[in-house]
């Protein structure tokens, strides 16, 4: 379990993480607008990109998890499988709606998680929109519950599948960055955290 030291080692790390990060891609940006690359254009972008972090700075986002390589792994193993499968089955939709079959079934729902650490609801939002058929139109960040629509849900049954995707997405993405404490609400699978809202559209 980490130290106090360490968790305020990790903290302050996290906290200057984005500002070079976006520096970078500020300036890999500037040089595409032009369209080509000098010496004198990766200059004047490293001084606007060094302007614009200093005048709009990003708020610091606390990192108080590890990577772990093998979990990575299975994580993006795993999500290059569900970007395959969704995006057959979002095809197939299209295709029996274009001849004349029902449209599909669509409904947004709660998905509660166990993570209160903002990076990792976002990388699990991230991730959900990524995977056609879904995408996360709310984020209720006090109590760790992402709104997701979907398409081609047509019954209770498919809705409850794809909520407990979206909990094992996020199980797999606490495994390869979690907190130890982030791990242990994993472990410990509150039964107390439930979806509050739920429509259909």
């Amino acid at each position: 379990m980490p130290t106090p030291i360490r968790r305020l080692r990790r903290r302050v790390a996290g906290a200057w993480l984005l500002q070079p990060v976006t520096a970078v891609w500020l300036v890999v940006l500037w040089l595409l607008l032009w369209g080509r690359f000098s010496t004198g254009l990766a200059l004047s972008g490293i001084v606007v990109a060094l302007v614009v972090v200093r005048l709009f700075p990003l708020q610091p986002i606390p990192v108080e998890g590890r990577i772990r390589p093998l979990a990575a792994l299975r994580l993006w193993a795993r999500f290059a499988w569900d970007v395959v499968v969704a995006s057959v089955q979002v095809a197939w939709l299209a295709v029996r709606a274009a001849g004349g079959g029902d449209p599909p079934g669509m409904a947004v729902i709660a998905v509660p998680l166990r993570t209160r650490s903002e990076l990792l609801l976002t990388a699990v939002a991230e991730i959900l929109g990524l995977v056609p058929g879904s995408i996360v139109v709310e984020i209720d960040r006090t109590s760790g519950i992402l709104y997701v629509h979907l398409i081609g849900v047509d019954d209770h049954a498919a809705v409850e599948r794809e909520r407990e995707r979206a909990r094992a997405l996020e199980a797999r993405v606490i495994r390869a960055f979690g907190s130890d404490e982030d791990r242990a609400a994993l472990a410990a699978e509150d039964p107390t955290h439930v979806a509050v809202r739920e429509g259909r559209a």
